[in-house]
């Protein structure tokens, strides 16, 4: 079964495209005009061992508030279709990140229902050119367009850096688990008979 999805959206502020495989290796093809949120998507992309491309032009002379939702959104809707009917999948994942001073634990649930939640606290407001605002923004837009459940919590840290590099690794670790197979599950992991 091949697991990938490829979507595009262009609106005034935005024009994204992003190719999605959930069985790659970790190659990126990041460009979205913010390094640091390319350095983030590159650690998801690599650390998932996800496959993954993703094109950007977005209104940056605004600022980079729609370039990084709109990725958000695209990127939550690839996974929702690369991830299908969720036959067979865990649905669940978790994992905890330590990065030097900084622990953080992602947890996702594949439900089908959206909600997120985190306690990142950042203390400055920009990471090189990345608006740390914009870290809750993302992970909101990927959850309800990938219909998931995310937690993203920090346990312990204070470099922002690392809070942030820590957050996305995690995530990417979790999301890995919860689309992988178990052949112990025939048809998907819910006393409902669906997700």
């Amino acid at each position: 079964m091949v697991r990938t999805a490829k979507i595009k959206r262009t609106t005034k502020e935005t024009d994204v495209g992003i190719t999605l495989n959930l069985d790659g290796s970790g190659k990126a093809d990041i460009a979205t005009g913010i390094g640091f949120f390319d350095h983030m998507l590159d650690a998801f992309a690599r650390h998932g061992f996800f496959d993954l491309t993703v094109k950007v032009k977005g209104d940056l002379d605004v600022d980079g508030h729609h370039t990084v939702e709109d990725t958000g959104i695209v990127l939550g809707q690839a996974i929702a279709e690369a991830v299908g009917d969720k036959k067979g999948i865990r649905r669940y994942g978790s994992f905890i990140i330590p990065m030097d001073e900084t622990l953080v634990l992602a947890a996702v649930d594949l439900s089908g229902r959206a909600y997120f939640s985190e306690n990142v606290k950042f203390t400055v407001d920009r990471i090189g050119d990345f608006e740390t605002e914009m870290f809750h923004e993302f992970f909101l837009a990927v959850a309800n367009n990938a219909a998931m459940n995310l937690h993203i919590k920090e346990l312990d840290g204070c470099n922002n850096h690392h809070l942030a590099e820590a957050s996305f690794k995690a995530f990417a670790k979790a999301l890995d688990i919860a689309v992988s197979a178990d052949p112990r599950i025939t048809d998907v992991l819910s006393t409902k008979g669906s997700l």
